[in-house]
């Protein structure tokens, strides 16, 4: 008769997390059959591996490392789309994640961007700043609390950005920690009123010396540690004197932006010395950042946001 008909079946080796399994795959008459357990030519059970796979990738392994890693050690081939279709299963944790609630009061928060370059939808480069927010909970422990991709640094991305922190549960955070960014100290304090902000010091100087010549830099903030290493806040303000009959004429631009930011850049001498440390620099959320950069210094540009 021409009917298809069941044809014996074919032994293959495969691939899986437990070692290499022989299995026999039954065929037809007219090669209709597709087995769905293990697919035909499949010679490696990706999603056994999908543990390893999604460790890789986390190191910062590319897609194509990965693949040409099972090519050598298993002599098989995973396509790109094999491996990111299993990468992407951690995208529903991630999004869980962004949304998980929070404590309601963190003692301090550190705001900072990290910037990386990723193809917008013209498949160009462009650079793109994720915002993280790293607290101290009252428990003193640190906590990453959420991180933010901003395609612009405007007044509303900061509201949008304390407003989920909100929604989340958070009720006040007692000082907060950011760069000299326009329009952001409001946000905070619009969200959370009774917050106080510190400018980060750090920022500060790094801004200053941008506009000092390289032959006076090192005499200009020797002069400038005398203002914010001061015992409290008037000494502080007698200190800034002095620089600005010092170095006045010279930078009028840098004592001016000292002045008109002095009252955020100045509340941590409220502060016991270890915590103003704590707060006047952002090395907290530095050190984090340099973790970051660590696993994703081998992506030139990343293919999307996420």
């Amino acid at each position: 008769s021409s009917g298809n008909r069941r044809n014996g079946k074919m032994s293959k080796k495969v691939q899986t997390k437990y070692g290499e399994v022989t299995i026999e795959t039954p065929r037809d008459r007219d090669g209709t059959f597709q087995p769905e357990t293990v697919k035909k030519r499949e010679t490696i059970l990706a999603n056994g591996m999908a543990d390893q796979i999604i460790e890789m990738y986390a190191m910062g392994t590319s897609t194509r490392d990965i693949s040409s890693y099972f090519e050598r050690e298993f002599n098989t081939t995973l396509s790109a789309d094999t491996i990111s279709s299993i990468t992407d299963r951690v995208l529903p944790e991630i999004t869980a994640w962004k949304s998980r609630m929070l404590d309601p009061v963190y003692a301090i928060c550190w705001l900072d961007a990290i910037h990386y370059k990723v193809k917008d939808e013209n498949g160009r480069a462009v650079t793109r700043a994720i915002y993280n927010i790293l607290g101290i909970n009252m428990e003193g422990q640190k906590e990453l609390l959420g991180m933010y991709v901003s395609k612009s640094e405007g007044a509303n991305f900061w509201l949008e950005v304390l407003t989920d922190l909100q929604n989340r549960g958070v009720r006040d955070i007692l000082i907060c920690c950011i760069d000299g960014l326009k329009g952001f100290p409001d946000a905070i304090q619009s969200v959370f009123p009774e917050s106080s902000v510190q400018l980060c010091i750090v920022h500060q100087i790094r801004n200053s010396i941008k506009y000092v010549g390289s032959k006076h830099q090192k005499e200009f903030i020797k002069d400038l540690r005398t203002v914010y290493g001061a015992v409290n806040k008037d000494s502080a303000a007698a200190n800034l004197d002095l620089l600005e009959s010092k170095w006045g004429e010279m930078y009028p631009i840098v004592i001016k932006s000292w002045r008109d930011n002095w009252e955020r850049l100045t509340e941590y001498f409220q502060y016991t010395p270890a915590i103003r440390k704590l707060i006047y620099t952002t090395n907290t959320v530095e050190g984090y950042h340099r973790q970051v950069r660590k696993v994703t210094k081998t992506k030139g540009v990343f293919p999307t946001d996420n």
